[in-house]
């Protein structure tokens, strides 16, 4: 299978051919795949070599010609590095542009910690008006890069990721999926996360919401899915990004509702043994055991076993 990033540059290529208003900005990173795109649009596949505030700046210079800029580049020169001209030159100036990622947390693991940025999309929500898109799957990858380049003059994160599940889902840019139903509880699985979040739930009686579109926040689905929950509301939030990111976001959803949330993601602490993606993953305790570990013993601390179907007990 192809990974999210393969399907950027043809995307964004097709894009290029069919609508004049959108560019592509890139800091070498990629170039290679728009070359052809290049030859045929030069004015609008820009790359400004390895610098990145520039990256952003020249971005946000089209947008303010009227166009609109989307700019490429891993996840911690894109969001970290030139966080300034990213505050700056499009939120103080009131400008849209789509800002997408490649290399998402631990992704280019033996780069070292230059190359990671499990804080990008916590960094983003110090900023007012930015949407953020975590797709999966390739092929929500490529739907929601269409419809975060085709959406008038806002601000848009796409995060790819080589991580993926095994299927595409239907997503739509704005809302979550629920794809299991119960009463113990509601686990949100961003993006990458829900295969994992899948298998640690088997046979647990919780609902499972899928989230590609994480701001804004579906507090309305979240809302549903806690309705359906007997007592006060457990929920955890599963991200494949800094531990905690969405937490906030979830209570303020249920702020009128007695509940408890848990975030579960990439912890703070940094592992020096870069290693591989998928070692990482164990390292942060996102693979299907630790998880389910960490649901249950949170579910539990409520006083009800989240095995335990209520319908399935014999009537007293």
């Amino acid at each position: 299978m192809d990974t999210m990033r393969d399907r950027f540059a043809p995307v964004l290529t097709q894009v290029l051919d069919e609508d004049p208003r959108v560019a592509v900005v890139l800091a070498e990173i990629g170039v290679a795949q728009f070359a052809g795109a290049a030859r045929r649009h030069p004015e609008r596949v820009i790359n400004v070599g390895i610098r990145e505030q520039l990256l952003v700046g020249v971005g946000a210079g089209l947008a303010l010609a009227g166009m609109r800029p989307v700019m490429h580049t891993f996840a911690s020169f894109l969001v970290e590095r030139p966080f300034e001209q990213v505050k700056l030159d499009f939120g103080h100036q009131g400008v849209g542009g789509v800002l997408v990622s490649a290399g998402a947390s631990y992704d280019v693991s033996s780069g070292g910690f230059t190359h990671m940025a499990p804080g990008d999309v916590a960094l983003l929500d110090t900023l007012d008006g930015w949407g953020v898109q975590v797709p999966g799957h390739p092929d929500e990858a490529e739907t929601l890069l269409r419809r975060a380049v085709g959406d008038g003059d806002e601000r848009v994160y796409v995060r790819l990721s080589v991580q993926g599940n095994r299927e595409a889902l239907p997503v739509d840019g704005a809302s979550f999926l629920p794809v299991r139903e119960g009463r113990r509880g509601v686990v949100v699985a961003v993006g990458p996360m829900l295969d994992n979040v899948l298998a640690a739930t088997e046979g647990l009686d919780v609902s499972v919401l899928y989230a590609t579109t994480v701001r804004p926040f579906d507090a309305r689905a979240l809302r549903r899915a806690v309705g359906g929950t007997s007592g006060a509301a457990d929920v955890v939030v599963v991200e494949p990004y800094l531990a905690g990111t969405s937490t906030g976001a979830a209570n303020e959803a249920l702020v009128d509702l007695p509940h408890r949330v848990l975030g579960l993601g990439v912890g703070r602490r940094e592992l020096r043994r870069y290693g591989s993606v998928e070692e990482h993953v164990v390292g942060h305790g996102l693979e299907p055991a630790t998880l389910r570990e960490r649901i249950s013993a949170f579910l539990l601390a409520r006083g009800a076993d989240p095995a335990v179907d209520p319908a399935a007990l014999p009537a007293a």
